[in-house]
């Protein structure tokens, strides 16, 4: 009996060679051997004279993380070469010479040799699920059948853009009263544990008794150097805790979810841009040709909320049975009006994609001016906390200070 084939582990080759007006080339390709990157070589046009495996660094490398942003710009480029009439091959070739992040470099040269293999580019970029989604691929699968890969490239760039741009802005909405009130609570507790005692040290000598105040900031004072360790340990602890639960258990990470809704301020910020994502996804999905069942199914994965998420399946189950959009939409009990409205306009004058990209610009623009407002709110309430805390423990050690001063 045959022993099993062994698989053949791809790696990295360098090479150099003339292309196909005679000039120098370089560059760096991945095979299973020399022999093959030189017959993918030559099917590219270039005449090999080179070709070595690339030199593994000594102590490891840890490759460069490859962020949404990457893959915006990447299908934004790319849409942009193949518009002026470049090969799909050779837009590779151009786009990721330009390319900063190595890791991402990579990816593209890897695809670029797949397409140029004769596989389809949807095929190609399946291989990487974890930077190009279902979403994604079969958006561009749709694109390779129809014959207008370029106008669903620009379609894809102008939706990962959007999607990026409106995720940013809930982060920022999110960390930056967190981070200012995190840095407020370091500099409190660095006045309590470096700064009081100093005070401490000099009232010893008073032989007087402290006000109210200075004393119970001096007890706190001594509560935080006895336990500061544990207090920073508890929190560590606690976050990983929660960062792990969240990653773990499913039913809890969607009780967060659930319970983000609810929250003042942050909860209309989080369902608009919710409500964006959902006429987002449906408006470019729709356009590009996806059937609508099936157009539902990737638009729930990208709503970014559990309540959002079941509603846009049943919404799916609903139009499956033979309900129209509108009146499925509108069971839910969750989409506003304007949504209403618009869907029910788009199925009766065909224009479905139009109007829920009005939607979307809509809502987009809403979180731009939630965050806006949130964040101008938030100033001035940050200030008052820093003022408080701040202000509040100098007040405590200069008041021992003023009154020996007024009996003086």
């Amino acid at each position: 009996m045959a022993a099993p084939a062994t698989a053949v582990k791809e790696a990295t080759f360098t090479w150099q060679g003339q292309d196909a007006k005679g000039k120098t080339a370089k560059g760096e390709t991945k095979g299973t051997s020399a022999a093959m990157v030189k017959a993918q070589l030559r099917k590219q046009g270039i005449k090999p004279t080179k070709v070595k495996k690339k030199a593994k660094p000594l102590f490891g490398a840890s490759k460069q993380a490859i962020k949404p942003m990457d893959i915006a710009i990447f299908t934004r480029q790319l849409a942009t070469m193949m518009k002026a009439g470049i090969p799909l091959v050779q837009s590779f070739e151009i786009v990721g010479e330009g390319l900063d992040n190595p890791s991402m470099k990579d990816i593209v040269f890897s695809i670029r040799d797949d397409v140029s293999a004769g596989n389809q580019f949807a095929d190609s970029i399946a291989k990487f699920p974890r930077q190009f989604d279902k979403l994604f691929c079969n958006l561009v699968a749709s694109g390779e059948q129809s014959g207008a890969l370029e106008t669903m490239l620009d379609r894809l760039a102008t939706y990962k853009e959007k999607s990026e741009a409106l995720k940013q802005k809930i982060k920022s909405a999110m960390s930056y009263p967190i981070t200012v009130l995190a840095v407020a609570g370091i500099v409190t507790a660095i006045l309590l544990i470096k700064v009081v005692p100093q005070f401490a040290e000099t009232f010893s000598s008073f032989g007087a008794e402290l006000p109210i105040f200075t004393q119970y900031v001096m007890r706190l004072s001594d509560f935080m150097i006895a336990w500061w360790l544990y207090i920073l340990g508890g929190i560590f602890v606690a976050s990983y805790i929660f960062k792990e639960t969240k990653h773990r258990s499913k039913k809890f990470a969607e009780s967060i979810e659930r319970l983000s809704l609810k929250l003042p301020v942050f909860g209309y910020i989080i369902e608009t841009s919710c409500l964006a994502r959902f006429t987002r996804t449906l408006s470019t999905t729709f356009a590009a040709g996806v059937p609508l069942v099936e157009a539902l199914t990737s638009v729930s994965g990208a709503t970014g909320n559990i309540v959002y998420k079941n509603a846009t399946l049943q919404i799916r189950d609903d139009v499956t049975s033979g309900q129209q959009l509108m009146a499925s939409i509108k069971a839910t009990d969750l989409f506003p009006i304007m949504v209403l409205q618009m869907v029910s306009i788009g199925e009766e004058s065909g224009a479905l994609d139009a109007m829920l990209d009005k939607c979307a610009n809509f809502y987009e623009a809403e979180v731009d001016n939630a965050v806006d407002g949130l964040t101008s709110m938030m100033e001035p309430l940050i200030m008052a906390v820093l003022g408080i805390l701040v202000g509040g423990l100098m007040i405590a050690m200069y008041m021992p200070i003023f009154q020996i001063g007024a009996v003086v």
